[in-house]
Order: C-alpha cells, then structure tokens, then sequence
C-alpha cells in the first residue's frame, strides 16, 4: 500500500516538471518573439519639449519583407496629444529588406507635462504596444519691458451703405413697363376674343364655330367623342342664346322637352322633323360621349349637316326682333363692354399695387423704414433729408477766436445774441453761429466766449458750471426732463474737455410734448479766458442724424489759445 502511494506521488511529480518545463519554453518563445519584434520596430521623436502650439514628430520604423503586413497606429490613439498631420509613408530598400518610415506631427495647446501612450502597431497579424514618451509643453514667455502693450481697442461699426433706389429704379421700371406691356397683349388677346362672343349674333356665331369645326382634324384622327362634343356645344348655345337660356344646362331628354313645350305654347314655330333629328343627334352624342362608341366619319358629317340645317329652320322660325329689343340688346352689349373694361381696369391698378407694395416691402426689410422714407421723399423732390446731408457737400471751417474748427452739411451762420449790460461788463466778446432750429431734425451751435482779465481774476473756467448753464439755455428753447451724462472728451490736438450728453422731451411751439425724445450733445473747452462750446441736438430715431452727429464730432479740432495774447473779436 505504502509503494502505491509513493509510486504516485513519484508520477505525479513528474507529470509536475513537464508541464511547468513547456509553460517556460513556452515563456521563453514569447519572449524571444517579443524581442525579435521590438528589434525590428524603432521609435523615435525629434524633440521632448515644445512651445504651445508648436509641433513635434514621432517616427516608427519598421524593417520587413516584402510578403509581410505592417499596419500603422490610429490618428486617434495620441491623445492627449492632437495629431496636427500624418505624414506619408516612406519605403527604402536595403538587404533584401523593406524599410517602411510613418511620421506624425502632434501638438498640444495647453502647458504641462504629458505622456504619449504606448501605441499599437501591427506586425503579421500580431502587434506590439511602443515605449511610452513623456513630453513637455511650455508657455511662450512674453517680456512686458520690451513688448508694449496696448489697450483693447473698442468695437468699430461699419456703416451699410446708403441705399440708391435711383439704381434700383433704373432695373425696377423697364421691369414693369416689360410686364405692363406682356399684360397688355395678352388683356387686348382676351379682348378681341370675348369682343366676338359677346358682338356676334346668335346664328353668325354658330355658323363660325360650325365652320371651324370643318377645319378641325378630329375626324382625321377618329376622335369621335370630341367632335361630337364641340358639335352638341355649338347647337345647344344657339338654342341658348335664341330660344330657351336653360338649354346649355339641360339634358337631352330636357332639352327636347322644353323644345316641344315652346312649340305648343306658340312661341315658335319648331317643325317636328327637327327636333325629332336633334333628339337623335343629341343621343348618339351621348353615346359617344359617354360609351364611348366610335361613329364613323360619314355619320358624323351627316349629323354635322343636320345641325346646320337645324339651325337655318330655327333661325327662320325666330320672329323678327322689334326696334326695341334691338335696341336693349345693343344697350346690354354695351354694358357688358363696360364692365370688362372696369373690370380690367381694376386688375390693372390691383396688380401694380400689389408689384409696388412688394418692392416697397423688400426695401423697407433691407433698409429699414426711415432709409426708405428719406429716399422717397428725395426721389419726388421734397425736401433736403438727412440722408441727403449725410451724403451731400460738406463745409469746413474755423468758427470764433480762438477757432473751433468743425465740418458740417450746412455752412453755420452767424447769429448776433441779446447781451445785458451786467453781462457786458464781464464778457470781452461773444460769437455765437448755428444751423436750423432745436425744434428740428438736426441742430448745431457754436459758442465762443471770451470773458476779461478782471472777470477772471486769475481763475480757471469751471466746465461744470458752464455746462449747467449750457443746459438752461437748452430748458429755455422747449427742453424738459433732460436725462444727463458726462464724460470727458479731448480734442485731436489733445484738448480736454468735459462732454454731456443724452435725450429730453421737446415742448413744441402750440404747448404739445413731442412724442418721442430728442438726442442731444454739448461739448466744452475751456482755454485761458475762452469758453468754447459745441451744441448739438438731433432726431436720435433717425438714422442718418446720428450719423451726421458722429461725423461732427469727430470733425471736432480747438485752435490752442497762446497763454499772453489778449483774446481778439471774433472771425
């Protein structure tokens, strides 16, 4: 018993040291594998640390034969890093071998230390994962001592260019004078056709029509059933137009009923032969028509003959008219003339009314309502807008001593003010020059004020008080509750000065407030004894004043004043 048990112990020992001696042989190929792979597999990358932004070149290289399968990593398999390019694949020739290059260019755009992973490449269906790389990304180090650094300039708004709708007219009318002429043509087409309907008399309107259907190539082309329409259609509209008004609308049966029912009443003298060939003609229309059965062209022209025939007897049975049905009957036709004219008429003015509300429409979309105003009351001579100041001649000139030089679409004329003696005695001189009216679309004012020695006693002006009094004045032409800003301003020539600016309700002349606000600006400087001022006051919901007000503005230039030099009068 003891020998069996040591027996198998001994065997299984054994089976122990085999199996353990393949798993190392098998470790040992794995690994031999491994490092036959990683030999014939080189990485390499130009640089580890880089700029924000800039970019770095990881290579692989792979030598091969030229059966074998080399399958390059995925862009997306970098990240952290961003694949910026991937090259293309470069192949040499060296031993009998195959020497495949792939680049990437990678980079990244924040600073820090990364890692690129271990990437996969493929080798005859097996693959290997690469060494992992750490790079590092860094800031660019900007030097603030010699680098000059410069405020955030604010956003600049571009001007749309001012609507022309004199161009647009010049494509917008040959366009309606083309359509109005094709709308003619066909409206005195349309005309001339219902003229002959409604002119020509029952019997010579079916005569033509019978005609017409003689020059037809229905008969030709075996088309039976519209022959025979048109046929039944010329016979029952005569009927209709002479004899009975319900004769279109009625059936054959009903048609024929009515017939005998006019004959037995005396109001015509109907032969029974005729009606009695209507009624056939009308039936194997019907058949025609609605069972399709196809009739030869010997029948149809006998049926057509019949129906001129019935026609002639009709027309002869139809007593004559008196003088006074006549006469209705051209007052009726005339009528109805009348009527297609004015109906005409009206389509007429509808459809270039509904052409120029359209384009009126399409202006207003892309322009806006007050651009599309100014160009219409420009284009019908009214008068000037502020789009055509805008657009027009400008003037500029040097206004007072010393100067405020200033553009502007009117010449400012020069306006002498009431000065009171306590006023005089503190003021060398005074000149004063404005445009237009407060009450106006667009206002401006130029103020210069030189004050004497003694006034002055030294001092300087103090804008804040001058400006209070600027604002008064405004008070004092019409303005209530006016909303004020202020902010300091500086000339080109570097000039400061103080800025107010802002809306008011506008007391018009009869006592009314102006419904909506009016925009105003008052800009001062103050040099030595002189007080120079700007005053503007405009339409703020119109868009060309506010151009014209930005365009002043920044036209603004103040002649600095020589410190000793007595103020002289003014220019």
């Amino acid at each position: 018993m003891m020998f069996d048990i040591q027996h198998t112990i001994t065997h299984r020992n054994a089976n122990g040291a085999k199996v353990l001696l393949k798993k190392s042989l098998v470790a040992f190929v794995l690994v031999f594998t491994s490092q036959v792979l990683f030999a014939q597999v080189k990485t390499s990358i130009d640089t580890t640390s880089i700029k924000i932004g800039e970019e770095l070149k990881i290579q692989f290289e792979v030598e091969a034969d030229s059966l074998d399968l080399v399958v390059f990593p995925d862009q997306q398999t970098f990240s952290p890093l961003e694949v910026i390019e991937s090259y293309a694949t470069d192949t040499s020739y060296a031993a009998n071998k195959i020497r495949y290059r792939k680049q990437y260019g990678l980079t990244q755009f924040d600073s820090g230390s990364y890692t690129i992973p271990r990437q996969k490449i493929i080798f005859n269906n097996k693959f290997y994962l690469s060494d992992s790389i750490n790079v590092e990304v860094r800031d660019v180090v900007v030097d603030t001592t010699k680098q000059k650094l410069f405020d955030i300039k604010s956003s600049v708004g571009i001007e749309k260019p001012p609507f022309n709708i004199t161009k647009l007219l010049y494509w917008l009318i040959p366009m309606l004078i083309l359509l109005a002429v094709i709308g003619f043509l066909a409206f005195q087409r349309k005309k001339k056709r219902a003229q002959m309907e409604i002119i020509l008399p029952p019997y010579e309107e079916a005569i033509v029509a019978l005609k017409e259907l003689d020059n037809s190539e229905y008969l030709l082309k075996n088309d039976s059933k519209e022959y025979y329409s048109l046929l039944t259609e010329i016979v029952k509209r005569y009927l209709d137009r002479e004899v009975d008004d319900a004769a279109q609308e009625s059936t054959t049966d009903e048609l024929i009923e009515r017939l005998q029912m006019h004959k037995k009443a005396g109001h015509f003298d109907f032969e029974n032969e005729d009606i009695k060939r209507l009624d056939a003609i009308l039936k194997r229309a019907d058949l025609i028509k609605f069972a399709r059965m196809q009739q030869s062209s010997g029948q149809a022209e006998a049926d057509r003959t019949a129906v001129e025939e019935i026609i002639n007897h009709t027309h002869e049975a139809i007593p004559e008219p008196t003088e006074e049905e006549l006469l209705q009957d051209e007052l009726y036709r005339e009528e109805q003339l009348k009527k297609q004219k004015r109906k005409k008429i009206i389509i007429g003015v509808v459809t270039g009314l509904s052409v120029g509300v359209m384009v009126l429409a399409a202006n207003i979309a892309l322009n806006g309502l007050q651009a599309t105003t100014d160009s219409i009351v420009s284009f019908f001579g009214g008068s000037e807008t502020m789009k055509q100041k805008l657009e027009g001649r400008w003037f500029k000139s040097d206004y007072g001593a010393p100067s405020i030089i200033i553009e502007t679409p009117d010449v400012l004329v020069r306006t002498a003010l009431p000065i009171s003696d306590e006023t005089k005695q503190i003021i060398d001189n005074i000149s004063y020059f404005e445009s237009g009216e407060i009450g106006d679309d667009f206002y401006v004012a130029v103020t210069v004020t030189n004050y004497n020695e003694e006034a002055m006693q030294g001092q300087e002006h103090d804008l804040e008080v001058s400006l209070e009094g600027a604002l008064r004045a405004i008070e004092a032409r019409g303005g209530m509750n006016m909303i004020v800003k202020k902010e300091e301003f500086t000339s080109e020539k570097g000039v400061k000065g103080l800025k107010a600016y802002g809306d008011f309700n506008y007391k018009l002349p009869n006592g009314k407030i102006k419904e909506s606000k009016v925009g105003y600006q008052v800009i001062l400087f103050a040099q030595g004894s002189a007080l120079q001022m700007v005053t503007l006051v405009y339409n703020q919901d119109k868009e060309y004043a506010n151009q014209i007000k930005d365009r002043i503005i920044n036209s603004i230039a103040v002649e600095i004043a020589e410190n000793k030099q007595k103020p002289q009068n003014a220019q």
